[in-house]
């Protein structure tokens, strides 16, 4: 028995919850440092509050993986997971920026770092469960449409998100600013937004998709995954990492540097830009600080917006090119665009930087997963895109623990370097793109 093909808009639908996620995502990551710093945070400290992003990542991602692979309910097999997800990783949103409200129980500064790790531990009970759901409906030859669509919503809702507090100061007239310990109104109100379109976004997909049945999977199955034992546990997760598939391990050493650079762009951006570009002072989070902090947001959904209409042609191009190639050209470009930021004379030209950084994004978020997946078995497709989520956030934890020290003790305080070392991840983790084997297209191309 052989998946029935989806047409574009039940593609867009299964996919459409990604849209909420990533404005949370978005809003968790062009503004997290910045209300940390407002909080009490020192610049050579922020990677060291955001480690608890990757350290909840590494220990939820194949846990929820593994369980939605068994999980069968009314909902389906993956939708109850990012359901959950989304409602979790609402409630962080609205309480990380009214962290003060806390402060007769504990510092602002760890309640905010508190919510920060509920938000990511949320976002990754959701974000795997729908890279699972991709590959669960689709043939073969529909997965890279399918990634492309994610990303597409991806994208689309990143843009919203990092634009959301600029235009609300600049178009409704907002207040960005507000006094010391406290978050501007601008992003109080971003988030509560962000938290709403999640919860509805999750919702539309949740209400027009169906999953297939435990029968019907079992039909799709080849015959190694008939090998797969019918009772297992929790535990099996280490014998599974152990037997991952040739192309799983060739692909971790690019994930791994593609998320080390991710991570620092996304941690040290503000206050590089901040203090390379505006000139500001390190200690200097006053009006102009905010102003920086509001024009990263547009950055960001610039890149992001790229990176939505660079998605759609992802198919297209792969097809021409391939997808090892397509993946290649693009952390180069990517890689570019971020050591460019250095070499930048005022703050628009840092458009053309973003451009390079759109494009990597996009590939990034599609192209491994496509790869992927047709060298994963259907019965273990939640847990081993789980455990494939190692390769995502041990290279950010690493960044995380010694991204700060570096920025104080080897760039002298000067946080620009962490996105030069960003942009030369990036290239490496395109040269490390050539010796990745990739199944489903030698397939796709034989026939």
């Amino acid at each position: 028995m052989e998946k029935r093909r989806l047409s574009f808009w039940d593609i867009w639908n299964m996919s459409f919850g990604f849209l909420g996620i990533q404005m949370g995502f978005a809003l968790q990551n062009a503004n997290a440092s910045r209300i940390l710093q407002i909080f009490g945070a020192d610049v050579h400290e922020l990677s060291w509050f955001w480690i608890v992003a990757p350290l909840t990542g590494l220990i939820v991602q194949p846990i929820i993986g593994y369980y939605s692979d068994k999980t069968w309910t009314r909902l389906g097999r993956r939708r109850p997971f990012f359901l959950t997800g989304a409602l979790l990783a609402s409630v962080g949103l609205i309480l990380m920026p009214n962290a003060d409200m806390f402060t007769a129980f504990m510092p602002a500064l760890w309640v905010g770092a508190g919510m920060l790790m509920i938000m990511d531990a949320s976002f990754n009970v959701a974000m795997e469960p729908f890279r699972a759901l991709v590959a669960d409906l689709l043939p073969s030859d529909q997965r890279t449409l399918g990634f492309s669509v994610q990303t597409v919503l991806i994208g689309i809702g990143a843009v919203v998100g990092s634009w959301l507090p600029y235009v609300l100061t600049n178009w409704f007239g907002v207040l960005n600013n507000a006094g010391p310990g406290e978050v501007p109104t601008n992003l109080l109100l971003s988030f509560i937004i962000g938290a709403s379109v999640l919860v509805v976004s999750i919702l539309i997909t949740v209400f027009t998709t169906k999953e297939y049945s435990p029968e019907e999977v079992a039909q799709f199955s080849s015959d190694e995954d008939e090998e797969v034992e019918e009772e297992s546990s929790l535990l099996d997760i280490f014998s599974d990492f152990k037997k991952m598939p040739t192309t799983m391990k060739q692909l971790s050493s690019v994930q791994f540097f593609s998320w080390f650079g991710l991570f620092g762009m996304w941690v040290f951006t503000t206050p590089a830009i901040a203090h390379h570009v505006y000139g500001l002072g390190l200690d200097d989070h006053g009006t102009a600080y905010q102003e920086a902090g509001d024009w990263v947001g547009i950055l960001f959904g610039v890149y992001n917006a790229v990176s939505a209409v660079y998605a759609f042609f992802l198919p297209a191009i792969a097809k021409k090119i391939g997808r090892k190639m397509t993946h290649t050209v693009s952390l180069i470009l990517g890689g570019l665009g971020l050591i460019s930021i250095y070499f930048v004379p005022n703050e628009n030209w840092l458009f053309l930087s973003m451009f390079g950084i759109g494009i990597a994004w996009a590939s990034i978020l599609a192209m491994p997963y496509a790869i992927l997946a047709g060298s994963i078995p259907a019965k273990k497709m939640g847990v081993y895109m789980g455990i494939f989520n190692f390769f995502i956030v041990l290279p950010q934890i690493l960044n995380a623990l010694i991204g700060g020290p570096m920025v104080k003790y080897l760039y002298g305080g000067n946080p620009i370097y962490a996105l030069v070392v960003s942009g030369v991840s990036l290239l490496i983790a395109a040269v490390l793109v050539v010796r990745v084997k990739d199944v489903d297209d030698e397939v796709i191309t034989s026939n």
